[in-house]
């Protein structure tokens, strides 16, 4: 299965992938996971968002235990954010069907749709869509870079646009929710153990801060006459960073685009995305708005006009209590980690019962062509994964 995946998206110049929402990419990887699916005689679906669902047992029974994760990447991504807990939920099902395990309640394995958000900009689409999180109009509004609609980018695809929205009928059938990931960080390379269970998700959200100054040459134009969002823009760069590592949080601009983006022209605009992740709400809050402060300052001091707009928010995300108590004790009292990084798990979690397996990663590297995690902890995932959905779903 990996090896099937693997070439699928994959940059040449970076050896990095571009599996992005609602393209060619993103249709091959659905295309291998339909593929997947009939391989194993599981019934096939694609519900009113476009996550995909593998089905053993009879969905509509309730109660059904399922996994999985999502196929999509950022930009230069690497192998393992979100595959990994794809092919690993496959391969979990072989590995019970190996044991003879007799499952009392339906199973399921799933592909979240656009969970990066690498495309429009919003992370977790197509979990915030059915979990009733993100509405139809918002959705709706979303573009990419070129200015296509999420609408426009679905019928291109063959999905129709216009049946997106909550489904509290889906989600009524699901008990439990295991999301297995590769770890992001390097917790685990510092225990003896290929497998932690999550204990929470750190709240996060995206800004969008648009830096308003004055085109001119760069050539003519005195220092002193100046409006440059440039200079207002980095001075918020290092602001973020400061005020960050002093709060124990993190904050990172990670995208930037630059109007009119000439080598000689002093911009007019600068836009940049921010991210902020803090261990709780209130320190968030402050992180991000002392960046705002320290931005809309330095602003005045440049002649720039600095707007800001928060585009995506998660609130802290404790997975159930019972349900990891359990999860640990399947697997023999493994670590309990939190973790900074949002997921889909951390969506339904408002709706259902979820957790979420780590597989160790030994240099913590993610989002990136560097990303990695040894074949002999990808495997330990996969038996930790079938211990799981044994214990939960089986007799």
């Amino acid at each position: 299965m990996w090896a099937d995946l693997q070439p699928i998206g994959r940059a040449a110049e970076s050896g990095g992938y571009r599996r992005f929402a609602w393209t060619g990419a993103d249709a091959d990887c659905r295309e291998w996971f339909r593929a997947q699916t009939k391989a194993r005689g599981l019934d096939y679906e694609v519900d009113r968002n476009g996550n995909q669902w593998a089905w053993l047992g009879d969905p509509a029974a309730g109660d059904a235990v399922v996994t999985g994760s999502h196929l999509d990447s950022v930009p230069d991504g690497g192998a393992f954010d979100g595959p990994l807990g794809v092919v690993s939920s496959f391969a979990a099902l072989d590995e019970l069907r190996a044991r003879g395990a007799r499952p009392a309640r339906p199973l399921a394995v799933v592909n979240f749709g656009d969970e990066e958000g690498a495309r429009f900009g919003l992370a977790c689409v197509g979990s915030r869509l059915t979990a009733g999180q993100l509405t139809v109009e918002a959705a709706h509004k979303l573009r990419d870079g070129d200015g296509v609609s999420l609408p426009q980018a679905m019928e291109r695809a063959g999905y129709d646009p216009e049946a997106i929205g909550a489904d509290p009928e889906r989600l009524a059938r699901i008990g439990a929710f295991v999301e297995l990931h590769v770890e992001q960080g390097r917790a685990l390379a510092e225990t003896p153990h290929p497998v932690g269970v999550a204990s929470a998700i750190w709240p996060h959200g995206r800004w969008r801060f648009d830096f308003h100054g004055e085109a001119n040459h760069a050539g003519t134009t005195r220092i002193e006459d100046r409006h440059d969002p440039m200079l207002t823009y980095a001075n918020t760069v290092l602001a973020a960073r400061k005020k960050a590592r002093l709060a124990g949080a993190l904050a990172t601009f990670g995208k930037v685009g630059v109007e009119p983006n000439g080598v000689n022209a002093i911009a007019s605009l600068v836009r940049a995305w921010l991210d902020s992740r803090a261990a709780d709400e209130a320190t968030l809050a402050e992180v991000v708005g002392e960046i705002e402060r320290a931005a809309v300052e330095r602003g005045r001091r440049d002649g720039v006009e600095v707007r800001v707009t928060r585009e995506s928010f998660t609130p802290v995300v404790e997975f159930a209590h019972d349900l990891r108590d359990r999860l640990a004790g399947l697997l023999g009292g493994v670590p309990v980690l939190p973790t900074g990084a949002g997921h889909d798990a951390g969506i339904l979690s408002a709706s259902v019962p979820t957790a979420m397996l780590f597989v160790r990663n030994p240099t913590g590297v993610s989002h990136s062509p560097a990303e990695t995690a040894a074949e002999d902890d990808c495997l330990a995932g996969v038996t930790a994964l079938a211990d799981v959905l044994e214990g939960l779903a089986c007799r």
